[in-house]
């Protein structure tokens, strides 16, 4: 787990037992596969939607030791991970977190059966911690539409004509689903009445937008070169948000930008430099981020309407320093 919370002690404590709750879970008797799940539970991440999903319920009145928000959280980093080594899997990056990634270092088979595991730790969790509850109801559709935002992006691959509504859409399956769904089980579990609970999944949803976003806009803002991760999302006809303001501006990056993307997945590193170049003088990333504050705003509104004490407040200073990037 990230060491980033350790300076919030009444969060860092409840995301040590969820890191021990996922370490319990992820137990199996092929030793490669054990490797390979511990590798990946303990790869640094950031376990962002657990700590929504924990300080979301601390708003609405939880206590620290509600043990059935820590196995909630714990199934929501699970189905995260879950996602990340599919996701690896199909796009065959090497790297995951600057580390190798399972398929790359495991073999694509492994990499299966990880992912496999890791789902059915997901639902195992949410039969002990919320058996017989419409709930369960509630993250099957979440995964249908974590599925159907990774299927639209595919439906989009290396359509330059995309548009900011296809990208939405599918950033609200692919990344925002999981806020949401963190944000409203941590509400609900926590005994918030429904205004609360919509008002919570408002703001995940909407965070989750601007996190991706903003994810989107560090490709174009990081080093002088495009990082390796962006170059095989450019090869494969992923097109981030700054490259999807830039083709849509009427410019004349726009037009050089749709002669070297009409090459497919036959572009170069000399292609690809040049597309962050051409990016950035259309002036699409300064665009992006004024969309993500958007959200970011958005998002601020909801919490507001929820409870007024030290958590909501960590919460917001959270999600402002998301717009600077330094979570």
């Amino acid at each position: 787990m990230n060491n980033q919370w350790q300076s919030y002690p009444f969060i860092s404590t409840q995301l040590n037992s969820v890191n021990q709750c996922i370490q319990e879970k992820l137990k199996c008797s092929n030793q490669e596969l054990q490797d390979a799940l511990v590798t990946m539970a303990t790869n640094g991440g950031k376990y962002l939607r657990p700590a929504i999903l924990l300080t979301i319920g601390q708003v609405c009145g939880a206590k620290d030791d509600n043990d059935q928000l820590i196995k909630l959280a714990a199934s929501i980093e699970i189905l995260h991970m879950a996602t990340l080594v599919h996701d690896d899997i199909v796009d065959d990056s090497p790297k995951r977190r600057g580390a190798v990634s399972i398929q790359s270092r495991f073999g694509k088979d492994i990499a299966v059966y990880a992912g496999d595991l890791l789902f059915t730790a997901f639902f195992d969790l949410l039969l002990e911690a919320i058996h017989g509850s419409k709930y369960l109801e509630v993250n099957a559709h979440a995964m249908r539409k974590i599925l159907d935002g990774e299927l639209g992006q595919m439906n989009q691959r290396f359509n330059t004509k995309q548009s900011l509504d296809d990208y939405l859409d599918d950033v609200n399956g692919k990344t925002a689903a999981l806020f949401q769904l963190a944000a409203q089980e941590g509400a609900h579990f926590a005994g918030g009445d429904e205004d609360a609970v919509q008002h919570a999944a408002e703001f995940g949803q909407k965070l989750g937008i601007a996190f991706q976003m903003l994810d989107d806009i560090l490709d174009y803002t990081g080093d002088d070169q495009l990082n390796k991760p962006v170059m095989e999302d450019l090869s494969t006809g992923v097109y981030s948000l700054p490259l999807l303001m830039a083709l849509q501006a009427d410019s004349p990056q726009s037009t050089t930008l749709e002669s070297i993307l009409a090459k497919g997945n036959q572009l170069d590193e000399n292609d690809m430099n040049q597309i962050r170049q051409l990016v950035i003088e259309s002036g699409a990333v300064e665009q992006s981020r004024e969309l993500a504050g958007k959200f970011t705003q958005e998002a601020l509104e909801s919490l507001s309407a929820l409870p007024d004490n030290k958590y909501n407040r960590f919460l917001t200073k959270m999600t402002k320093k998301l717009l600077k990037r330094t979570i």
